[in-house]
């Protein structure tokens, strides 16, 4: 799999409650049209942890079939239960999905041993290439550089969504890996340093909306070798990062595309909709980028 560049973790529009079909396919093609590297449905920013499992493989295979091999389908299937993961992955391998990704099993907090055993399991289990998900702050354990390092030693686990916030992590994953296993960083603050230091691309919140500007980045840095374009980019773009996580993702950015005109601002409970105070703030962000 081509595993580099920005690869979109794309939002899950809802409509009455509903899965919202046809804007998501909308979104989907805003997203082709802007040239992104790849989508990555039913993660963090597509919500879910409230769909439903026919929602979440339905999810998927819209994805899969919108988009029709022009880049890769990367699905989110990962659960605190191995079963459960195994399940999933199975069933979006068999709809279409070219890879998954797969977090740190949450809430139960397994040790390093633990982790291993579960990411390893679903390899042997699903044959489809897999990306890890490190984000400690939502699941409550990090998955250490030395797990990586062995698990980057099965054939099918092919990466990694680094999100802990720590260059020091990445820098141990690209070392102890020797620069053969991938890093996409999963904070778009921090994706210009993370390429710094052995990145090959993002998996993005803020590319819901800024698609383009975000592929941009990552041009100037890994194809151009422009340093001070990429530098220019990453600081410009800052702000409109930083207002993605004004409050829990993905309720700003839900927000922004409504402001944008792009979908509903709905959300499924427990997350809820982006504060007045908050909304007004982000609004003048968005303005100053000439999206609204």
């Amino acid at each position: 799999m081509d595993l580099k560049g920005v690869y979109t973790a794309i939002v899950t529009p809802f409509s009455d409650g509903k899965v919202d079909e046809e804007n998501f396919k909308r979104l989907i093609d805003m997203q082709l049209n802007a040239g992104i590297n790849g989508l990555v449905p039913c993660g963090s920013t597509g919500e879910a942890a409230t769909l439903d499992y026919e929602e979440h493989l339905r999810v998927i295979e819209i994805t899969v079939k919108h988009v029709n091999g022009r880049v890769p389908v990367l699905g989110g299937t990962g659960s605190n239960s191995t079963r459960e993961a195994i399940e999933l992955t199975d069933a979006a391998k068999k709809v279409g999905a070219d890879m998954c990704l797969l977090t740190a099993p949450y809430y139960n907090k397994p040790t390093q041993e633990g982790l291993y055993q579960h990411f390893k399991k679903i390899a042997e289990e699903v044959d489809i290439p897999m990306v890890l998900y490190n984000v400690p702050g939502r699941t409550g354990v990090n998955i250490s550089p030395e797990t990586v390092f062995r698990l980057s030693q099965i054939k099918n686990i092919i990466g990694i969504k680094e999100a802990s916030g720590s260059l020091t992590q990445v820098s141990d994953i690209y070392r102890l890996t020797e620069g053969r296993f991938v890093i996409m960083s999963g904070d778009d603050n921090l994706f210009l340093p993370m390429m710094s230091v052995g990145a090959k691309g993002v998996i993005s919140v803020a590319s819901n909306i800024i698609p383009e500007r975000m592929i941009g980045l990552y041009r100037a840095f890994l194809v151009e070798k422009d340093i001070q374009k990429a530098i220019d980019l990453h600081t410009a773009l800052m702000p409109l990062m930083q207002a993605m996580f004004i409050e829990t993702n993905p309720i700003p950015v839900k927000a922004a595309l409504s402001f944008m005109g792009v979908i509903k601002n709905e959300l499924r409970l427990p997350l809820c909709p982006i504060s007045e105070k908050n909304a007004q703030t982000l609004k003048e962000i968005i303005k100053g980028y000439g999206l609204i």
